[in-house]
């Protein structure tokens, strides 16, 4: 076999990989658009838009997506406030003060937290973080949003913390050498140089880790709840897109009712989301990306 035949195989299995992962997207994207086109069909989308109570399991149905939203947005921006500061704090440690060795031991192991089974997480904050949160706050419900989110944002610290670390390190030596020669401190020269420097970089790792929470299920359906309702409340139970979509793919749902087509609705608007945060992270990363010679 000769050269160009090996270069010929190689590009068409490169270009059949493409072409697998763009139909694959296509495919999902028309079996969610034909079922949420049949579900508007026979729910308005204003109320679906507009309306504050989700009860299409109940004799008095209600198809408002915007509990479920907030419920979502709720558990998300938990986890981001949890993992922003933590993460991009292992992330200047681990760049600007951490030796090397250390850092090479220790960034693998950090990043095992995301490998860590979401259902373990689920557990973990049902059985561990509940409990400990209800002693410190009295009243709080045994399926709540705080716990979720908290459990959540632990463990999309590596999302953070490494994409932010790899940011860092990619900014030039000469900047860092730079702001020692004029005198400043490490503490001067990691926030004041290098974040900045770095800035594209980390609000894209956050971007990406809003979007893994956003996504997140096994963690909300454990300690969340399933109670969808329209509040800012982390401390009474919650549902969210991905929630709901686990309760009704249980099977005691009816293929292809109405009450089975939410489901599809709510998919297609958590795609919408998620597509939207990742093309936010693209032209971010794209319009800020530092550019050295």
């Amino acid at each position: 076999m000769n050269i160009k035949t090996k270069e010929n195989i190689v590009e068409f299995l490169l270009k059949s990989s493409a072409a697998i992962t763009i139909l694959t997207t296509l495919g999902i994207i028309w079996v969610l658009l034909s079922e949420s086109f049949t579900f508007f069909e026979e729910v308005s989308i204003v109320d679906f838009l507009t309306d504050d109570q989700w009860t299409p399991l109940f004799a008095n149905k209600h198809f408002g997506i915007m509990p479920l939203i907030s419920g979502t947005l709720l558990t998300t921006v938990i986890a981001v406030s949890v993992a922003l500061p933590v993460g991009l704090t292992i992330a200047v440690y681990l760049s600007e003060y951490a030796p090397k060795k250390f850092r090479k031991t220790v960034k693998p192991l950090l990043e095992i937290l995301a490998a860590v089974p979401t259902v373990v997480y689920g557990f973990f904050a049902l059985m561990v973080v509940t409990p400990f949160l209800q002693t410190l706050i009295p009243g709080m419900a045994g399926f709540n949003a705080l716990s979720a989110g908290i459990v959540m944002g632990v463990m999309i610290i590596p999302f953070v913390s490494s994409l932010s670390e790899d940011a860092l390190r990619a900014v030039p030596k000469s900047l860092r050498n730079a702001s020692y020669g004029l005198g400043s401190t490490r503490f001067q020269t990691a926030f004041k140089v290098m974040v900045p420097a770095a800035s594209s970089g980390i609000i894209v790792s956050v971007i990406l880790a809003f979007s893994r929470a956003i996504g997140e299920t096994m963690i909300v359906a454990i300690a969340a709840g399933q109670q969808p309702r329209l509040t800012a409340n982390p401390l009474v139970p919650i549902e969210t897109i991905t929630a709901y979509i686990v309760q009704v793919s249980l099977g005691d749902v009816p293929h292809g009712s109405l009450e089975y087509r939410t489901i599809f609705a709510a998919g297609m608007t958590l795609f919408i989301f998620t597509f939207i945060l990742n093309n936010i992270s693209f032209w971010v990363r794209k319009k800020f990306r530092e550019q050295y010679d």
